[in-house]
């Protein structure tokens, strides 16, 4: 069976080299960092834990699927608590909605907060579910190289129109909701892609479905099990890696891949090569090709952030595992970072874990992540950016200042240094426009043998998309291997 070298150590890297390694590949994964699992990262200090990349799991049978691939189920490595209520959002002057795990709960919220609201959650959720039933099985079946690849899995043309992309989701919210505070509920679900509601299609309204009917996840012990648990799955299929090592060049010759040089100048010849790395860096850094990369950067990247990990002594009242506090300028905080600027009021994400799980924060403290959407590239002054996010919060009747031992912040440079994410940009391509998903960088490399997984590739970033990146290129692999 062929060598095989994965480029980084992600999710993608790691769920592509498990699947290779059990369909008998030898892979070697190669990750630049001391530890594996990109972004899907920790950081501790003085009894406080922070998942400072993914807070929260959903579709979680895409990991049973790939643990019971490598024949180890899921359930065996970690343990996953479905979260109930799911969400807490707030507007200013007190506003406040909760989002439970149960769809007759959730209505009856939407009906309190806004008289009719219920009737059109439901009206909007089963518009979500007819989108998310069409997508699985025609933008997440395979691989995406044209409007072609994708009407090929259409089974009618009523199936275009389920989907709903030639509209926003700002204008598609807008159409179900009467309340503003609604439809920007919904449109907040675009930033899960590093999008724009003004500008990604109404196609992500199936993610509040996803959370409604799947429910929203978290393992026991923090997002830094399943890191641990893919590294111990991937070393026990059989896969090398080998990580504080960063390839500096993907050899080839005019046609095909012949293997990766490493920063101590080894070179390792492989026949199958697959980059968990942005398409960018790829195409700029370690295979340079002019047209490749010019198809990239027709790509718009995703939106960066600014991350705060505050440590805070004390129990805050009503709050949740997952909170929100809305700005009160929605379309103004878009246009800020379309501008390449920080919104003056940004939304807040806040994830405070150790509200369902002590462990992660000392007794009688919280390890808030707070983060806010900033654009890819952005230069922000850490000081700056930390008083707008707590100054913001205060506005909101949650004073923190107080209460903190120390924060701990991430701006869109550290992102960019730590993970070689061009800007900073947390997803790698967003889905900003109709044409995103074609203009996407493809799963299919610009030499054979060369494959890309992962969030600048097809079918974007997020956890979810990332395990079905993995999917999609291990059957492409398997094709290209039984044409060979």
């Amino acid at each position: 069976m062929t060598r095989t070298v994965v480029i980084g150590g992600g999710v993608g890297g790691l769920a592509i080299a498990i699947r290779l390694a059990a369909a008998g590949h030898e892979p070697l994964l190669v990750e630049r960092n001391e530890v594996v699992g990109g972004k899907l990262a920790t950081y501790t200090r003085d009894g406080y834990t922070f998942d400072i990349g993914p807070s929260l799991v959903t579709l979680p049978h895409l990991f049973d699927e790939l643990f019971e691939l490598a024949g180890s189920p899921s359930a065996d490595r970690f343990d996953l608590v479905r979260l109930d209520p799911q969400f807490r959002y707030h507007w200013r002057d007190g506003p406040m909605l909760t989002v439970a795990d149960d769809h007759d709960e959730t209505a009856a919220a939407f009906e309190e907060f806004s008289a009719g609201a219920g009737a059109q959650w439901h009206s909007f959720d089963a518009r979500g579910r007819r989108i998310w039933d069409v997508a699985e099985r025609t933008f997440l079946a395979g691989a995406m190289t044209g409007p072609v690849s994708l009407a090929r899995r259409l089974r009618s043309p009523f199936d275009v129109t389920a989907i709903d992309p030639f509209r926003t989701l700002h204008r598609s919210a807008a159409s179900h909701f009467d309340d503003d505070r609604l439809v920007q509920w919904a449109g907040r679900y675009a930033t899960y892609s590093g999008s724009s509601p003004f500008r990604a299609p109404a196609t992500l309204a199936c993610i509040p479905h996803i959370e409604a009917r799947f429910g929203c996840w978290y393992p026991l012990g923090g997002l830094g099990t399943i890191r641990s648990a893919l590294e111990r799955l991937a070393r026990d299929a059989g896969v090398e890696i080998r990580t504080s090592t960063e390839v500096t060049a993907v050899t080839a010759d005019d046609h095909r891949v012949r293997g990766v040089v490493l920063d101590d100048g080894t070179e390792v010849a492989a026949d199958t090569v697959v980059a968990n790395t942005d398409a960018e860096h790829l195409y700029t850094d370690l295979l340079p090709d002019a047209a490749a990369s010019r198809r990239v950067r027709r790509a718009t990247r995703s939106t960066s952030g600014f991350a705060v990990c505050a440590a805070v002594r004390g129990l805050t009242p009503g709050l949740l595992h997952h909170n929100v506090w809305f700005s009160d300028d929605e379309r103004g905080e878009f246009e800020a970072i379309g501008r390449g600027e920080l919104a003056d009021d940004p939304t807040i994400y806040g994830c405070v874990s150790a509200v369902t799980d002590r462990s992660q924060a000392p007794d009688g403290c919280e390890n808030w992540f707070l983060l806010i959407n900033a654009p890819p590239g952005a230069e922000i002054d850490r000081k700056r950016g930390t008083d707008l996010v707590f100054r913001r919060l205060a506005s909101h009747g949650v004073a923190l200042r107080e209460r903190i031992e120390f924060v701990h912040t991430m701006t869109p440079d550290d992102i960019a240094q730590r993970y070689r994410s061009p800007g900073g940009a947390i997803y790698g391509t967003s889905s900003d426009g109709m044409r995103a998903a074609f203009t996407r960088p493809a799963n299919r490399g610009a030499r054979a043998g060369l494959y890309l997984v992962g969030g600048s590739s097809h079918p974007g970033g997020g956890v979810p998309l990332v395990l079905t990146s993995a999917r999609i290129v291990a059957e492409m692999i398997a094709n290209d291997e039984g044409e060979r």
